[in-house]
């Protein structure tokens, strides 16, 4: 009778389910190297440039450590960058993505919006989980941020950390300080690639931008690469562009309604 309950306890003991850590992303934790043993479906598909520059884009992301992407919306800086990052990903070039942006934004400032901290940041991801997703599938994407593989932070917790084996990417670079700049690009440790995605028209913050600075101070150190895209490679809509260039005018004109005011 003992034998039957110890074999019973043995196989309830075996059967036992912890379960896992409901935290999704972690900015409190000190980077470590990180070596997943999560299992990625094979790449789903190869992804295809859209034109000549997103294909010189996304050449350049596969050579060099470090790649400045710039240009106006729309030119699929954010898209390309994605999905080079999943493809890396997946193939086992890289350990982790790593998604950051300075907290600046046009309306209400990060304190003001609700709930915790992760919370807030996580608007910012979203346009990027897009991309991931557009080009890896949601379940891949999921899977991934679940397990610690794709992690989003503030640019502000990068601070004292090194990245190994990691594909990081920083969004919205034009409303970074040279001192922000600096830091991110000194935490690049072995086998990593870092993206610096953004346009230099659009700064929503006061003073010298950092972005026009690290180009300005490290375009030509070598494994750098600065890749500009022009009004003529936005692929988002044809009205996209053409807003972007009335905006961009330095004489704007009148065209018709309010003219008689």
């Amino acid at each position: 009778m003992s034998r039957k309950r110890g074999r019973h306890n043995k196989k309830k003991q075996s059967n036992d389910y912890q379960p896992a850590d409901a935290v999704v992303i972690d900015f409190h934790s000190n980077f470590q190297p990180y070596h997943s043993q999560l299992k990625l479906p094979a790449y789903p598909r190869r992804i295809q440039a859209k034109n000549q520059s997103q294909g010189q884009f996304m050449a350049a992301i596969k050579t060099y450590t470090l790649i400045f992407g710039l240009g106006p919306a729309g030119t699929g800086k954010s898209f390309c960058t994605a999905a080079m990052a999943i493809e890396a990903l997946i193939a086992g070039d890289v350990d982790r993505i790593i998604f950051t942006r300075p907290a600046i934004e046009t309306g209400s400032s990060l304190g003001f919006l609700p709930g915790r901290l992760d919370e807030k940041f996580d608007p910012y991801f979203s346009a990027f989980k897009s991309c991931l997703v557009s080009n890896a599938g949601i379940g891949v994407v999921e899977c991934a941020v679940k397990n610690g593989n794709i992690v989003v932070e503030p640019l502000a917790y990068m601070r004292g950390k090194t990245f190994n084996r990691c594909f990081v990417v920083l969004d919205e670079a034009q409303n970074c300080s040279p001192e922000e700049l600096k830091m991110l690009m000194t935490r690049i440790g072995k086998n990593s690639t870092v993206v610096i995605n953004g346009d230099l028209s659009q700064s929503d913050i006061n003073g010298y931008s950092g972005l026009h600075d690290a180009i300005t101070r490290v375009s030509d150190v070598r494994g750098v690469h600065v890749h500009e895209f022009t009004y003529e490679d936005i692929v988002r809509s044809d009205i996209v562009r053409d807003i972007i260039m009335r905006y961009e005018d330095p004489n704007p004109r009148v065209h018709g309604y309010g003219s008689t005011y």
